[in-house]
């Protein structure tokens, strides 16, 4: 069996090469883009975390402040007691909500690994000789 006859020119071919070559760039930076929208959405949402933790440790520290009034004001009366726990447990809170959005912050690439991985799929079959 021959391989089919292709009439077009070299300069047709070469023209053919360009064109499908411009599309090939306009969809990786279309996958790049859309990776990198995705991979910031999520650290987005761990930046949520983060803030939720910081707000929770700032009321923490309102309980905590207004324990310390309470008590000074009552000089031994339990209501500070009560306002004292609230603040530690509150505080507490905030603090593994903080670590845990810290965490996941950290843990989060914002590498377009799928692109990185396409480039690399294209460089090789750009490098392939015909046999």
């Amino acid at each position: 069996m021959t391989p089919a006859q292709d009439d077009r020119s070299i300069g047709e071919l070469f023209a053919e090469l360009s064109r499908e070559t411009g599309v090939l760039v306009r969809k990786e930076v279309e996958l790049a883009t859309t990776e990198m929208t995705n991979k910031a959405k999520v650290a987005g949402t761990h930046a949520g975390l983060v803030a939720a933790g910081g707000a929770l440790a700032h009321a923490g520290l309102l309980v905590l402040l207004a324990a310390i009034v309470i008590g000074l004001a009552q000089l031994g009366v339990t209501p500070w007691l009560s306002a004292l726990i609230v603040a530690i447990l509150t505080m507490g809170i905030g603090y593994f909500l903080v670590n845990t959005g810290l965490t996941r912050l950290r843990q989060t690439s914002v590498t377009p690994t799928q692109t990185v991985e396409s480039l690399k799929e294209t460089a090789r079959w750009q490098t392939k000789t015909p046999a």
